[in-house]
């Protein structure tokens, strides 16, 4: 990997790690999540804005982004923003890859939200808008073997199959559970979708102003 040609997910990178594993080592995961995560319920119109927490709610999907669970979620994590970040920040630049996490992160909120409203869990992690980054890297590198159907483009179906593969498997991880663990899957599938839908005009800014 040419890190010269991704600085900006390593800079993502780095920033994520070192709050993470620093709020991890000093132990004030249970204050972060609450007051730096995203809690669906924040955004109901009975909750008083503030309410006592130190992060505004719309700010909460990136300050979640740079709070995790344990030393495996953020390495597992970051183990994958720095493959599909490094590579698909080599097609879209760096300004297309911040904006496509930060998409990302506001997409893996929006689809948390639609799943349970009123849910007072935070939701933490950067998986969310690592999605998005997933998403965009498996449109651009993907091979293409879909072919147009009733009038549907093979590159719009590309993009549906994909989709409906991703959604199909974060279902599927839902289902299994993991030993009770909590899985953002509306938040996985936010992600994807924006990813999807940013990719080919993330591409196309950065070759127009080239």
């Amino acid at each position: 990997m040419d890190w010269s040609q991704a600085r900006a997910t390593a800079t993502i990178t780095i920033v994520t790690l070192v709050a993470s594993l620093l709020i991890l080592a000093m132990n004030l995961l249970p204050e972060a999540a609450v007051g730096g995560g995203f809690i669906p319920l924040r955004f109901d119109a009975a909750v008083p804005p503030n309410a006592g927490f130190p992060v505004p709610a719309i700010l909460t999907p990136l300050t979640a982004t740079l709070i995790h669970g344990g030393f495996a979620h953020v390495a597992l994590n970051l183990l994958m923003l720095v493959y599909c970040g490094g590579q698909a920040e080599r097609a879209v630049g760096a300004r297309g890859i911040v904006l496509l996490y930060v998409a990302g992160a506001f997409a893996a909120a929006l689809g948390q939200y639609l799943m349970d409203p009123v849910s007072h869990v935070p939701m933490i992690g950067a998986s969310g808008a690592i999605s998005a980054v997933v998403g965009a890297y498996a449109l651009l590198y993907g091979q293409r073997r879909a072919q147009a159907v009733a009038g549907v483009s093979a590159d719009m179906v590309h993009v549906l199959w994909l989709a409906a593969a991703w959604i199909g498997i974060q279902l599927l991880v839902g289902l299994a559970g993991f030993g009770g663990t909590t899985i953002a899957i509306g938040a996985h599938i936010g992600g994807f979708i924006a990813g999807l839908a940013l990719a080919r005009p993330l591409l196309l800014w950065r070759y127009r102003g080239a």
